[in-house]
């Protein structure tokens, strides 16, 4: 079959390419171009510059048809635009998975339909099985390079479109072995980093770039509002983190932790650890990849993308879905909510407030 394969300049998606040619089907690699060349020279950035013309060597050697989209402005809009606003809401925004949804799984998905392509194959570390009731997302087997969290937002037509080779791969090392031996030059190229459009400085140099209005000190205050201290820039500060709080973080004998921030403000509430944690919290943007269960389903969720899932009941309500927790955590707003049973998964939102009441 024809397969457009959706090459990033690195080792997965340039193995991806060299193991279904060697199965027998007609590969035809795409680049997105997400940045100008000149800002992508760091390590860790990924589509642009060196990216592809690595990724175009590697189908030079195999012999197979390579394409270079200029996804710039589109994902300029949709990913760091988006990135900037989210934190100007006071949330903790997941680029990766806008830039899954926004560029990648749109725009090559629209160009391999065009071409004529059966399927569309990338490097991502999970798994697509074959169901009673269709296709289904699962978690790789290698756990450690599990990217089944950033891909919830995939929808039910595009998982019957898209392949994911490498899901079945025991380690990284396996994969680099496997370059080698297709002789691709990409072998022992490191890894991108999952903030890969920030090329120098910090995300927060960014944001402060962007949304200038933000940048600079402000007051540290506790939940009824008594100013307990001062920062250096809201954008350093993200819910759950109790690090950068100063002489405010201990007050009364408590540990304390951020519980929320308002950056038109430039204010950063705190509140005592022990007592910041939630018990249900609501999310929106639901994307579900089984059918809805109407009066709700017992699963487990997983709020970050390094944090182990634990026990929860999902109900579905007008504002998306409300996930009361079998033991109470402290959601970022702004972060995904991937819901899991077992290794496969079942959809996820995104956080957007952690009082549920009246959602109930």
């Amino acid at each position: 079959m024809r397969i457009l394969v959706a090459m990033s300049g690195g080792v997965d998606s340039s193995v991806v390419a060299a193991r279904l040619q060697a199965e027998g089907h007609e590969v035809v690699g795409a680049t997105l171009q997400l940045y100008d060349a000149r800002s992508a020279a760091k390590k860790g950035a990924c589509c642009a510059g060196q990216d592809i013309r690595d990724a175009r060597a590697v189908a030079d050697r195999l012999g197979f048809a390579h394409y270079v989209i200029d996804a710039e402005k589109r994902f300029q809009d949709s990913v760091i635009g988006r990135f900037a606003d989210a934190y100007a809401a006071g949330e903790t925004p997941v680029p990766c998975v806008a830039c899954n949804q926004g560029v990648k799984f749109t725009d090559l998905l629209g160009l391999a339909r065009d071409i004529g392509a059966e399927a569309m194959a990338t490097g991502h570390y999970v798994r697509r099985v074959e169901g009673p009731h269709g296709a289904e997302l699962h978690r790789p087997i290698d756990s450690a390079r599990d990217q089944s969290w950033f891909l919830f937002a995939t929808t039910r037509d595009q998982l019957d479109f898209l392949r994911f080779p490498l899901g079945d791969m025991p380690d990284k090392a396996a994969v680099r072995a496997e370059a080698e031996r297709y002789g691709l030059v990409v072998a022992g190229k490191p890894d991108s980093q999952d903030l890969c459009f920030v090329n120098d400085g910090s995300y927060v140099d960014l944001v402060e770039r962007m949304r200038p209005e933000m940048a600079g000190p402000g007051e540290i205050v506790d939940s009824q509002g008594k100013i307990v201290g001062e920062h250096d820039g809201v954008m350093r500060f993200t819910v759950g983190q109790s690090k950068r709080l100063g002489n405010a973080a201990w007050l009364d004998g408590q540990r304390q932790m951020v519980v929320g921030v308002e950056p038109g403000k430039r204010r950063v509430i705190i509140g005592p650890r022990a007592h910041s944690y939630v018990e249900s919290l609501l999310v929106r943007d639901v994307n579900w990849l089984v059918d809805a269960p109407p009066e709700g389903i017992e699963c487990a969720v997983q709020m970050r993308a390094r944090e182990v899932p634990r026990a929860a009941r999902i109900r579905p309500v007008p504002q998306g879905a409300l996930v009361q927790l079998e033991e109470p955590a402290m959601p970022a707003p702004g972060q995904a909510c991937v819901f899991y049973q077992g290794t496969r998964i079942l959809g996820g939102g995104f956080i957007c407030r952690t009082e549920t009441e009246s959602a109930a």
